[in-house]
């Protein structure tokens, strides 16, 4: 079984009802349970600035599902919600990225774990915090000094 931190992120079509909804479906995973999950933000978009602002959490669960297998699971989530990818960073009905896997480092033509951005995104960083104070991540940076770098420009809008 792998510990798996998971990013929900949606702006589009009711985003809170979007990310609500995820949250049940996550605890459906085949092989996997949800553990816990951080509150809802309101937040900022990331690249371009003519779209809606995003609703944001982090869940974690905990799996026997491979790392691709699992990979395929969320995308294939978030295309039973609806997403169409239009524009890189553009909005979506629903966005899962995996942020980390136990003490995993991959580097693959389909996954990079931990997430690329995951450590400069207050949006990841504040609600993993909530869920996991303690958290290091693979290169051995703690959770708690990343946040001491952070602006923090979220607005928790429901526990």
């Amino acid at each position: 079984m792998s510990l798996v931190y998971i990013g929900l992120g949606a702006n589009l079509d009711q985003p809170q009802q979007q990310l609500e909804q995820a949250l049940i479906e996550l605890a459906q995973l085949p092989n996997s349970t949800l553990i816990s999950h951080s509150s809802l933000y309101h937040s900022k978009p990331i690249g371009p600035q003519n779209q809606p602002d995003y609703i944001n959490a982090v869940a974690l669960i905990e799996t026997d599902l491979t790392p691709l297998a699992l990979l395929d699971t969320l995308q294939q989530l978030e295309q039973d919600h609806g997403r169409i990818r239009k524009r890189h960073w553009g909005e979506r009905t629903l966005d899962l990225d995996i942020i980390l896997i136990d003490d995993q480092t991959i580097n693959s033509e389909r996954l990079t774990i931990p997430h690329p951005f995951a450590q400069q995104r207050s949006f990841v960083l504040i609600p993993l915090f909530e869920i996991s104070p303690q958290l290091v991540f693979p290169d051995g940076t703690a959770l708690e000094q990343l946040l001491t770098e952070l602006d923090n420009d979220l607005i928790r809008i429901r526990d």
